[in-house]
């Protein structure tokens, strides 16, 4: 064997060997599998789900939000909010976003791979499926997420992916690039309203280059707005740390749910949600869709102000890192 090909051996030994997926309890689920790299990790439980509960630096701050009331519980008759990080078919519908996800998920690990199947739903005749695959190093994981028509007769929807975050922080996200008038003279992207957004409500904050939310905890009052951009991110700042999500959306909103959006935020009293849409498809019976999001975490981000100059100085560097 060539040295190269003995060093090219041990660099991948190496690097498989440096996710580890272990079982473990957590928050009173017994059946629970934490997935770590020595710097970020991720638990994922199959006693309910598919849901990752939560995701953070190792030994830090989860930033996902956990339901404090039915932490650890199942078998719930009806959908629970839960917390943590979710797969939804959208657009949003009663019957076909809303089944139970509150029963035990099968979990396989392939190497530094987890997979986590839900039943399928009796409701729907849907398959849902999260693929995590955390790096070897550092805190990027990718995130497959799957809907899979099992039914006989073909199926509209979009897959939603909605990640609840841990009170008290702030959610940003970007606009497609800005331009000048009269240089640009057609729009650019949506920014969708729904029947209880209000713009005045302070805990909006939008720039010319974008769009915050703050989660005010004990703020009951409901709020919603969502957007267009082909590659969509959204952060979350809290305790002077950063989650950040990103999404290839498709090219022109028209091809998305909801007026076309592909991001999507929600705050209420508990919690801030973070999501991403997939558009809209017609799919074959037997056939699935995917949805691919890649996350990652930031020390050091506490912006001295809400302001483009500040935001670009912490975000700029980090989605320029992976176009």
């Amino acid at each position: 064997m060539s040295r190269i090909l003995t060093l090219a051996l041990a660099t991948l030994m190496t690097t498989s060997a440096a996710v580890k997926i272990e079982k473990t309890a957590w928050n009173g689920w017994p059946n629970c599998y934490r997935i770590s790299n020595g710097e970020a990790e991720l638990i994922v439980t199959s006693d309910i789900g598919p849901r990752i509960m939560s995701y953070g630096f190792i030994g830090g701050q989860n930033f996902l939000w956990v339901e404090k009331e039915t932490a650890g519980k199942s078998g719930e008759p009806a959908w629970v909010k839960r917390g943590g990080h979710r797969i939804w078919v959208g657009p949003e519908d009663v019957k076909y976003t809303y089944p139970p996800d509150n029963s035990a998920v099968k979990v396989e690990i392939r190497g530094d791979v987890l997979i986590a199947t839900q039943p399928v739903e009796k409701e729907t005749g849907v398959e849902k499926q999260l693929e995590i695959r955390l790096a070897a190093s550092g805190t990027g994981v990718t995130i497959i997420h799957r809907l899979k028509n099992t039914g006989a007769m073909p199926l509209e929807y979009a897959a939603w992916a909605l990640s609840m975050m841990a009170p008290g922080g702030r959610g940003v996200t970007g606009f497609p690039p800005r331009g000048t008038h009269p240089e640009m003279l057609q729009p650019t992207n949506p920014l969708v309203m729904w029947a209880f957004s209000d713009l005045s409500d302070p805990r909006w904050t939008i720039t010319k280059k974008y769009l915050m939310l703050q989660q005010v905890p004990g703020n009951a009052t409901p709020t919603k707005l969502g957007h267009h951009n082909p590659k969509t991110w959204g952060a979350y700042f809290l305790n002077g740390q950063m989650f950040l999500k990103r999404y290839d959306a498709a090219p022109t909103p028209a091809s998305h749910p909801d007026f076309g959006c592909s991001y999507e935020t929600f705050t209420n009293a508990d919690f801030l949600e973070i999501e991403t849409m997939g558009p809209l498809q017609k799919v074959q019976a037997g056939a699935a869709v995917e949805h691919v999001e890649r996350w990652s975490l930031l020390r050091d981000a506490k912006p001295a102000a809400w302001t483009d100059a500040e935001l670009d100085r912490i975000l700029l560097p980090v989605l320029a890192s992976d176009k």
